[in-house]
């Protein structure tokens, strides 16, 4: 991995290396809370030679000296030294333990040692390491004493420092250990990520899905569909902001749509997803709504019979749609209802055998009927792969269209859907990643913000248009479909807008 794609591991995996740095940090600052204070008290000695009255045996005495301190640094914690401390001090501790609390310390080029020793209390701190540096100066006055010799021992410690009450805790160090919880959760969490990152099989650019249809020998791409927090209060891009990268997007879906079937274009479009929740149905509302724009008669059919959304995305009756027409309680035209632009046939009542009803020779009839009154029909169909009930519709519809969604979706749900339309011999006209990132797929998205008419021209234009084709109707006008069913005079003023993700199907 180069530079460029641990930036894209930081900006993929941000909330996931925040998450285990805070983790870590939090972790650091509860070690020093918990942990038991522990204070260190030293002690100095300074080690001499005894005798020597000119230059020359001084120097000798002081290399001599120098020489032996790195060895006397290791009899600190001997049981010689730390046995007698134990029962001087009386001591709730072995010699053994007290020795793992003494540390000695020779500097090179020196004649100092200094004794260290570590306790939970400060005082007791500070008399212990005196009174070990005190026994240690005479068990190197006897280790060093010439054997059968009564005089003195030539060589000499004193303690020119004694050890002093510290004020202080050695440890925890707050400040050090936080540092490390940070560090070391930074590292973990970029680990972390770079790992997520590596097992991640799913599609999360328009050069991913592309390379895995380009795979599987699927379609091409047809549009790619930014993500926008508005589209939860707005099911219809349209409505919200005519120009936004995400209405763009979907018209540039539409235009692509018109070159996918060149000799044939299809009518009935069924718009679909491998599993729930990848946004087909807010493609299948929009859809429709951009093909509307340019002033064609379009329908869309809610025929997701498991999870039916569109209903409650336009603000419509449910109740009463498809399922009321095949079953006949109902004439289809009296359960057309209009979203403004377009038309609408709901889901009806949830019937309990949906891949039955789909397949059936009414649904067909239904779908060539509809597909005489209007240009376009667009089918919101169940998900793919957990039911059978798209591929059932397939000998009724003229083309699919597989949405994918961004950091959802895996390479191999992609592959298994195409296998699955590929097996009913119904054309896969492309497909369409939803809820792409804003900078996904380089600086499109962001010229797309900054490339945009001014309000008042935009709003002028409008109005000129609106009050031409109120003088002169288009040819391909919306009709009144039956009872009830004024489509024509709705406009987009008709569009109810609901709290409604458009995701979730």
């Amino acid at each position: 991995m180069d530079l460029r794609d641990y930036l894209r591991v930081l900006s993929r995996r941000w909330r996931v290396i925040a998450l285990v740095t805070l983790l870590a940090t939090v972790a650091g600052v509860l070690a020093s809370v918990i942990a038991t204070p522990e204070y260190r008290a030293t002690a100095t000695l300074f080690a001499s030679l005894r005798g020597g009255d000119d230059t020359s045996q001084l120097n000798q005495g002081n290399a001599f000296t120098q020489a032996r301190v790195q060895s006397y640094a290791d009899v600190a914690t001997s049981a010689k030294v730390t046995g007698p401390v134990v029962e001087r001090l009386r001591l709730d501790m072995t010699p053994t333990q007290l020795a793992e609390r003494i540390s000695a310390e020779a500097p090179l080029n020196t004649v100092l040692i200094r004794l260290t020793v570590t306790d939970t209390r400060a005082a007791r701190a500070a008399r212990i390491s005196n009174v070990v540096a005190d026994r240690f100066a005479y068990v190197i006055r006897e280790l060093e004493r010439t054997e059968g010799e009564q005089s003195t021992s030539p060589v000499r410690l004193t303690v020119t420092q004694p050890a002093a009450v510290p004020t202080a805790a050695a440890s925890p160090n707050m400040p050090l250990n936080v540092a490390l919880g940070l560090t070391m959760g930074l590292l973990l969490g970029l680990g972390l990520g770079v790992a997520l990152e590596a097992v991640d099989t799913s599609v999360r650019n328009t050069k991913a899905l592309a390379e895995c249809l380009a795979g599987a020998g699927g379609p091409p791409i047809l549009s790619s569909i930014v993500q926008d927090p508005r589209a939860v209060r707005h099911p219809v891009s349209l409505h919200d902001d005519v120009h936004c990268p995400r209405a763009e997007g979907f018209r540039k879906l539409r235009v692509n749509l018109q070159f996918a079937e060149v000799d044939q274009r299809p009518k009935v479009i069924a718009v679909t997803s491998p599993l729930p929740r990848e946004g087909k149905s807010s493609v299948s509302v929009n859809l429709a709504a951009t093909l509307a724009e340019e002033g064609a008669k379009v329908c869309l059919i809610d025929c997701d019979l498991r999870r039916p959304s569109v209903a409650r995305a336009l603000g419509l009756v449910r109740d009463a749609g498809l399922t009321t027409a095949l079953v006949g309680q109902a004439r289809l035209d009296q359960v057309l209802q209009s979203a403004g632009s377009f038309s609408v046939l709901t889901s009806g009542m949830i019937p309990p055998n949906p891949t039955q009803l789909l397949g059936s020779t009414q649904f067909s009839t239904l779908l060539r009927t509809l597909a005489e009154q209007f240009d376009h029909v667009v089918v919101d169909t169940a998900p793919l792969l957990p039911f059978a009930d798209t591929a059932a519709m397939g000998p009724a519809i003229d083309g699919y269209i597989l949405v994918a969604r961004a950091g959802r979706t895996s390479r191999s749900q992609v592959v298994d859907a195409l296998r699955v339309l590929q097996r009913v011999n119904v054309p896969v006209l492309g497909a369409v990643l939803n809820a792409a990132p804003a900078r996904g797929d380089g600086e499109a998205y962001s010229y797309a913000y900054k490339y945009r008419p001014k309000q008042k021209s935009t709003a002028r234009l409008t109005a000129l248009v609106s009050s031409r084709r109120a003088v002169v109707p288009s040819r391909r006008s919306h009709a009144t479909v039956g009872e009830g069913t004024a489509v024509a005079g709705a406009g987009r003023d008709a569009a109810v807008e609901v709290g409604h993700t458009g995701e979730s199907s």
